[in-house]
């Protein structure tokens, strides 16, 4: 992530909340691409494969989303970046369930991302409050 956020921003609780799932997604996508990479015997991939990519890039977004929000002024723009929020928490909780029918050992890993977007899900709820 290139987006530096101002020091009063990196020390919410949701941003550290957001960039954990950001670390997990990404370690947890590496070693499941390592599994459904390859080809099957009729030349086809396996789908899964792509669910693993939008768990990172949906988890990568949610940090700049959340900057975006606690640094608008106007309030509609500031309600559509946490809506914005929202879905991607939607997207990735989504995804993580996709992938756990999946045939990789990595997807003993994903009930623990699930649980720390129960845990950002909490952490959002009383962040919107805030705002």
């Amino acid at each position: 992530m290139s987006v530096q956020p101002p020091s009063h921003l990196s020390d919410l609780p949701i941003y550290k909340q957001a960039m954990q799932i950001f670390m997990l997604s990404r370690n947890i996508s590496t070693y499941l691409s390592h599994d459904l990479s390859h080809l099957y015997e009729d030349g086809t991939e396996d789908a899964n494969i792509y669910f693993s990519g939008d768990l990172v890039q949906h988890s990568e977004s949610l940090a700049p989303e959340i900057i975006n929000a606690e640094l608008e002024h106007c309030h509609h723009k500031r309600y559509r970046h946490i809506a914005s929020v929202n879905r991607l928490t939607n997207r990735l909780y989504r995804n993580c369930s996709r992938l756990e029918s999946c045939n990789s050992n990595g997807k003993d890993y994903l009930p623990i991302l699930k649980r720390e977007i129960r845990k950002f899900r909490k952490l959002q709820t009383t962040w919107m409050l805030t705002l």
